[in-house]
């Protein structure tokens, strides 16, 4: 949790919650877990963490145990792209830019009432800025670090 767009994302996790209650949460590139873990601990009763890294989810699920969110985080391997048209309220991605630039063009991604992206750089970000203005994205807060490292909490217009 100590990388800036970790940080970032579970700083999003918080305002988001703030607003109000999340009920599901797709995690795409979980990682270790931890956004979804958050996720949980905040009030989410269903959570999908899905990493393509068997390490990656093997960590997961060991962190999930750890924290006793076994009821409601269930961490899955598997390819982000084949399963961003799971339904959940929230969708976070802090992943590898050409994996999130299929995301955001995805119908899957356009279904979700919310959305957490991070792992941008500068000029990806402005791509991805671009992308969700044409698609119907619109940015609710956005955290930067150092000027290197960008992060957005959005919504889709259709919710």
């Amino acid at each position: 949790g100590t990388h800036p767009t970790t940080r970032d994302c579970l700083a999003a996790l918080e305002t988001l919650y703030r607003a109000g209650a999340i009920e599901t949460v797709l995690d795409l590139g979980t990682g270790t877990g931890i956004l979804a873990i958050a996720a949980a601990g905040l009030g989410s009763s269903r959570v999908v963490a899905v990493d393509f890294n068997r390490l990656a989810v093997q960590t997961a699920r060991r962190n999930v145990g750890l924290n006793g969110a076994e009821d409601r985080v269930l961490a899955v391997h598997g390819r982000a792209e084949q399963l961003v048209a799971s339904s959940a309220d929230l969708m976070m991605a802090n992943i590898h830019f050409d994996v999130m630039r299929q995301l955001i063009q995805s119908q899957g991604f356009k279904a979700k009432a919310h959305w957490i992206l991070s792992g941008l750089l500068r000029s990806q970000a402005r791509e991805v800025e671009d992308l969700l203005h044409h698609g119907g994205g619109r940015i609710v807060e956005r955290w930067t670090r150092d000027h290197i490292w960008y992060t957005y909490l959005g919504h889709n217009d259709r919710h």
